[in-house]
């Protein structure tokens, strides 16, 4: 069973030094999957937008897209009576409008099933996430690199490697934690800025390419089993080969029409 039934979870497993595990998920099958598996979070990320519809980047994911995935995900593990704590993302500019949109664009994700919700970045957001977690919205910040600034900031690059970007980072997290936030996703900054924010602040960190000094870890599906050949990052692990198994099942089934051995007469109707 997940170590995080409740919001509440996230604190107490801070204060015991005790690790847990993020992954992404965004559909059905894969709910069910996560769900009979030891991972504590879902987060429904705005990856989406390249894993799941093939965009080069995360800013083409819209609110309609986390919400009907987290849809599929909370269907998924509902069928199961599972628990797992499950986090939206706002995504490309969802949390940049007035107060009002970007209150709706919240609702909407979290009436679609997630227990929370993910925003990018510190700057222009601080006002919007206290007021988010005063109406009753948990909310996890993200630092580093923002894939939703890529633009902005000159591609995927490690961010906090000078003294300017560290202390800034460091100081945001901080921010962060004031304005209400549960917990911060660390993503591509060096290990010991990681380790310092980590130390400094009383939520938990989960890290993406941020040594293995955070509070947790999390990878994408796609990438941490494999699935995606093409995207060889310094900090994924392929935890199983996804892509070989998958293709030599295709094969199999493949050969075995072609010869005839499939379907074979106990697979057969009399």
């Amino acid at each position: 069973m997940t170590q995080i039934q409740s919001i509440l979870d996230f604190a107490n497993l801070k204060a015991k030094s005790q690790k847990f595990s993020v992954i992404t998920c965004y559909d059905y099958t894969s709910a069910l999957i996560a769900a009979a598996s030891d991972i504590d979070v879902i987060l429904v990320g705005d990856s989406l937008a390249m894993t799941m519809q093939g965009h080069k980047s995360t800013v083409f994911a819209n609110i309609s897209d986390i919400a009907l995935h987290t849809k599929w995900v909370m269907r998924g593990l509902e069928s199961v009576k599972s628990k797992i704590f499950v986090i939206g993302d706002v995504p490309f500019l969802a949390a940049r409008s007035d107060l009002a949109t970007n209150i709706d664009a919240a609702r909407e994700i979290m009436q679609s099933g997630a227990h929370a919700i993910k925003i990018e970045g510190a700057d222009g957001n601080l006002e919007l996430i206290t007021h988010l977690v005063q109406s009753g919205v948990p909310v996890c910040g993200h630092l580093g690199l923002t894939p939703q600034s890529v633009n902005v900031l000159g591609g995927y690059k490690v961010q906090g490697k000078n003294d300017a970007q560290f202390q800034k980072i460091l100081d945001d997290a901080k921010k962060l934690e004031d304005a209400g936030c549960f917990a911060i996703v660390l993503e591509c900054v060096p290990t010991e800025l990681a380790r310092q924010i980590t130390n400094t602040i009383n939520i938990p960190t989960i890290g993406i390419g941020a040594g293995n000094v955070t509070d947790a870890q999390v990878l994408v599906w796609q990438d941490l089993l494999g699935l995606n050949t093409e995207f060889k990052p310094k900090f994924v692990r392929k935890f199983a080969n996804g892509a070989d198994a998958f293709t030599n099942a295709l094969n199999d089934f493949h050969n075995e029409v072609v010869n005839g051995t499939f379907p074979n007469e106990s697979e057969s109707f009399k």
